[in-house]
């Protein structure tokens, strides 16, 4: 008589044979032999195209440790880039950033095209006033959003505003009032203006003169430091201007604060500690007003400083943020939209649901008359944060943190 085990080893290899195919067998679409795990890797990634425009040449400083970074700004729009994926990854969303750089003062124009026609329809823009508005109308003709990163002209966001251009690096008057909110609730009142000659120091000087009528301080004097093209070229230069310090503020009335606009490194530097009189010094120099600050902890401050450090082997700095919340923006935008329609991301970042968190206490909005960017503004030295504003008791009706710069009130701004 036959034994029976055989057959009954058959049906059950059989059985476990179709048990182990069943996912495979299962998958939808999926050809003889092709699992469902490949089939989904096949999926089309929507890939996000970035732009960075960047007008960049080495640049001289009173102090070695000023010297800016080569890859400011960059790195931070690269570590958005990581967070963004890092989200992205499971979306079926890819972000990329093509970076052109340019000579500071040189025509853009060609190397904007290049990027668009590389299909980037979002481009940081770290450029002068100048460059960054020989590209925006363009750039509102070929269905380009800028974000500007690097100029903190507040003609961009007033006489010369656009609608396709969000602003993430602070204005000068918002730089202007978060300090002069602060040494107004010090109760330093009594205001001595030193500014240099060039025009970038005029603005900045302009900036704190209206921050002192707007929140009651008193400019008592001002003095003019001229730039003769010898401080940062020459020890003698050097020498000279810290020898001439004392005797240039010697005449200065009675104050409690002396204010520095110098923003092409000229001589503030030399201020502190060489006054005649022993007084705090802020602006370019001392105490100074920032849209970051390397030294930041607070509100979570740690996880992106130690991101950051360990990615680009330093300490992140107000223009590293700037291109950081612009990227942020996008993928955000990106996120909640669910892919990478252009109107859609456009029309999103200007509604009210909208908001973009970036370590620094509350959530940041843009301000709809001028596509300028709600913040906070860092008061610190070169070791530390000495506070930030709006600073209490500056109250307003909407958000403090329209204190800070030109409200709505007061713009000159007509978005199309």
């Amino acid at each position: 008589m036959k034994s029976a085990v055989p057959g009954t080893l058959a049906a059950f290899f059989c059985f476990f044979s179709l048990i182990v195919n069943v996912p495979g067998a299962l998958a939808q679409g999926a050809a003889p032999g092709q699992s469902a795990s490949s089939k989904k890797a096949e999926k089309p990634v929507t890939e996000v195209k970035i732009g960075y425009l960047r007008a960049y040449a080495p640049q001289l400083a009173l102090s070695v440790l000023d010297v800016p970074p080569r890859d400011e700004g960059v790195a931070g729009a690269e570590l958005a880039i990581a967070d963004n994926n890092t989200t992205g990854s499971f979306l079926g969303q890819k972000f990329m950033l093509e970076v052109v750089e340019v000579e500071p003062g040189a025509d853009v124009t060609q190397a904007f095209d290049q990027l668009v026609g590389n299909g980037n329809q979002y481009v940081l823009a770290d450029l002068s006033a100048e460059q960054l508005l020989s590209i925006a109308d363009a750039a509102r003709d070929k269905g380009v959003l800028l974000f500007n990163v690097g100029a903190a002209d507040d003609s961009l966001r007033e006489e010369e505003c656009r609608a396709n251009i969000f602003h993430t690096t602070p204005t000068r008057s918002m730089l202007a009032d978060g300090l002069a909110q602060y040494l107004i609730w010090k109760q330093w009142r009594r205001w001595v203006l030193i500014h240099g000659s060039h025009d970038g120091d005029k603005l900045l000087a302009d900036a704190l003169r209206r921050a002192a009528t707007r929140f009651g301080g008193e400019i008592v004097a001002e003095k003019l430091f001229e730039d003769r093209g010898t401080a940062r070229r020459t020890d003698s230069g050097v020498v000279q201007i810290q020898k001439q310090m004392p005797v240039f503020t010697q005449d200065l009335p009675e104050h409690d604060v002396v204010l520095v606009a110098d923003e092409n490194e000229v001589f503030g530097t030399y201020v502190p500690f060489r006054t005649w009189v022993p007084r705090p010094v802020a602006g370019s120099a001392g105490l100074v007003p920032s849209g970051w600050h390397p030294a930041s902890e607070q509100w979570g401050g740690t996880q992106i400083q130690n991101r950051f450090e360990k990615a680009a082997d330093r300490r992140m700095i107000s223009r590293d943020m700037s291109a950081w919340i612009a990227v942020r923006t996008l993928g955000e935008a990106a996120t909640r939209t669910q892919g990478n329609d252009f109107a859609k991301i456009d029309a999103f970042v200007r509604s009210d649901d909208f908001s973009i968190a970036a370590f620094m206490g509350q959530k940041l909005t843009f301000r709809k008359w001028n596509l300028q960017l709600r913040q906070p503004i860092f008061l610190g030295d070169g070791r530390s944060v000495v506070s930030t504003s709006p600073q209490e008791g500056f109250l307003h009706q909407v958000s403090e943190l329209d204190t800070l710069g030109v409200d709505q009130p007061e713009t000159a701004c007509t978005l199309d």
